[in-house]
């Protein structure tokens, strides 16, 4: 197999995908892409990825891209720990908080961007609309949690991975985040196959 990712490893989506092969044991190749440049947007790429974005991933003659529907298609095509909860309901809200996180709180994602994670860049304070988006964040967050500090669903599932990537965008600059919220998040972020991604050798900012 081999996956597509941004050259900066910065994409929390591609994250997402890395995480979800490495939980399945499965061996795969890595090959970098200069978003920064449009390296997306060549016809080599545009031919193989449908829309044109990382993570793709190529498994035989199969190309799929969107990081959920990948991650969905790894859970059901290999063997072993399941990426998604076993139960139907369960399924669907561990699906509803990947959309929710890949569609919603874009004051965060513009404000608080993954190279504040990755390569620690310092940010303005939050805006108004970030932090309603927070407190949005940090409302969901603790509803799905249900006073807990574990997993959403009871056994790890990959938005566990999703959410923690999302707390720690404000954790990480050093904004406000509940004690409970950053227990979770900073426990999913040790997770080994959290780490591999985490701890990838990264090109300065700006020099691809």
């Amino acid at each position: 197999m081999l996956l597509y990712v941004d050259s900066q490893f910065a994409s929390p989506y591609a994250m997402s995908v890395f995480v979800s092969l490495l939980e399945k044991k499965q061996a795969f190749d890595i090959e970098t892409v200069d978003l920064a440049a449009n390296a997306n947007q060549a016809p080599a790429f545009a031919a193989t990825s449908i829309t044109r974005r990382v993570p793709t991933l190529i498994h035989d003659d199969f190309a799929l891209s969107e990081s959920s529907a990948i991650s969905e298609y790894i859970d059901e095509a290999f063997p072993g720990v399941r990426l998604y909860p076993a139960d139907p309901r369960g399924r669907a809200r561990a699906r509803q908080v990947q959309a929710w996180l890949r569609s919603d709180l874009v004051p965060i994602r513009d404000e608080r961007p993954t190279t504040v994670v990755f390569y620690q860049a310092k940010m303005p304070p939050l805006s108004a609309a970030a932090r309603g988006s927070a407190e949005k964040l940090f409302s969901a967050a603790n509803a799905l949690l249900d006073g807990q500090s574990g997993n959403l669903f009871g056994d790890w599932c990959i938005a566990d991975v999703d959410l923690a990537m999302m707390l720690n965008r404000l954790i990480v600059h050093g904004d406000r985040v509940p004690d409970n919220l950053v227990a979770y998040a900073t426990q999913h972020w040790q997770r080994p196959s959290v780490q591999q991604w985490a701890n990838k050798p990264r090109p300065a900012l700006g020099v691809l």
